[in-house]
């Protein structure tokens, strides 16, 4: 219990100190020319990291200004034929989930309901692949980064697929959970034309939690507590669909940080409840992609 309580603190309290900086965690300086902007996974199973992992991986891949967004465990990366180079540091990530005991198990079938369970979080340490030697040339070699126009193409083919009520018109971005459709400014509006798949993947970002897709709260009135978690969510829904697509993320609202800062202090789970929503919103927008891929 103490473990997981210390990790949800040292987590948050690394989140807060970014945001006091002015820099958001999940729109970091990508350094083209350094590191490609992706999501951070696996190198061996290819699997992508979700949640509070992106978020702590990204921040390590440009604080110490790694080369690669992939990452192995100690032992997966001797069973890959590598190793860890002596003297390097590994990056403390997380997986979270939830268990049930097997004499509540029983005692729920008996009395007819629902068994509890209970949440656990368990730490474990990875390193990135320019701390490794040795790697095999399948698991050394970096995937080939999207190119930029057809990133651009696959968000339009995802809105499409999306079924959305998506609008292009007047002169401000925004989702209407109420009335369950997405508006969006014209290209023209926009001086970077990217800007405007960005800030669609954004809004969109609102209208996968909405009613009959993720079911999230959007009941919150602006400057509330609520409305910020829900900004918080897209913004990150974003940038995770942002990066999944090759495209580099951006902050759309920087001036709810100090909302933002409010949600974190009060609440150690916050940025974790808010990663995780993130991670299934965007893989619910680019679903949609893959479906007509």
């Amino acid at each position: 219990m103490a473990d997981r309580q210390s990790l949800y603190g040292e987590v948050t309290a690394r989140v807060i100190a970014e945001l006091e900086e002015g820099r958001l965690p999940w729109v970091q300086p990508w350094d083209k020319a350094r590191c490609a902007c992706t999501m951070p996974h696996n190198a061996v199973s290819g699997r992508v990291y979700s949640g509070i992992n992106v978020l702590i991986l990204w921040c390590e891949a440009v604080e110490r200004q790694f080369t690669s967004q992939r990452w192995l465990t100690y032992k997966q990366a001797e069973k890959a034929g590598g190793h860890v180079r002596r003297g390097e540091k590994g990056t403390v990530i997380c997986y979270a989930d939830r268990f049930t005991p097997k004499d509540e198990a029983a005692k729920a079938a008996g009395e007819d309901r629902e068994a509890r369970t209970i949440a656990f979080l368990k730490r474990f340490t990875v390193f990135n692949l320019d701390q490794i030697e040795g790697l095999p040339e399948q698991h050394a070699n970096e995937p080939v980064v999207p190119d930029p126009v057809m990133a651009i193409a696959e968000v339009d083919k995802l809105i499409r697929a999306s079924g959305a009520d998506f609008r292009i018109g007047g002169s401000e971005a925004f989702y209407s959970p109420r009335q369950d459709y997405v508006q969006v400014p014209p290209q023209a509006a926009f001086h970077e034309p990217v800007n405007w798949f960005r800030t669609a993947l954004h809004e969109l970002g609102h209208w996968a939690g909405g009613k009959g897709r993720l079911e999230r709260d959007q009941s919150g009135k602006f400057g509330s507590a609520l409305y910020a978690k829900e900004e918080l969510v897209a913004e990150m829904t974003s940038a995770f669909a942002c990066a999944s697509l090759g495209i580099e993320p951006t902050v759309r609202h920087s001036d709810y940080i100090g909302a933002w800062l409010e949600v974190l202090r009060a609440d150690e789970k916050a940025i974790f409840r808010a990663a995780s929503a993130a991670s299934k919103g965007a893989d619910y927008l680019l679903a949609f992609g893959e479906d007509v891929a």
